[in-house]
């Protein structure tokens, strides 16, 4: 991500919203500059492209974390991912 996108970002507050249908999950993150959709099962690798973030292309892997949704993402780069829990009525 280049240098004004990322300063321009962190004044931003984007809403995301995690359903769950059956087994699967989708996660939209909703901001005035961006909109990315991730659609995945718990426990299952899939192909992920963070096209609109970073454009990365990686193979993710979603587990439970006891009460955490963590994503571990192998790809161009090292260390990636996310981690989604709720705590209270706050989705963090």
């Amino acid at each position: 991500i280049d240098f004004a996108t990322r300063k321009i970002a962190k004044w931003l507050k984007p809403q995301k919203v995690i359903e769950q249908n059956g087994d699967p999950f989708t996660i939209h993150t909703y901001s005035s500059l961006r909109y990315y959709l991730v659609k995945f099962k718990v426990g299952e690798k899939f192909d992920e492209e963070n096209k609109g973030l970073d454009n990365r292309k990686c193979k993710s892997l979603v587990t439970w974390d006891n009460d955490r949704l963590t994503c571990v993402q192998k790809g161009e780069k090292k260390n990636r991912g996310w981690t989604h829990w709720i705590e209270g009525d706050e989705l963090h």
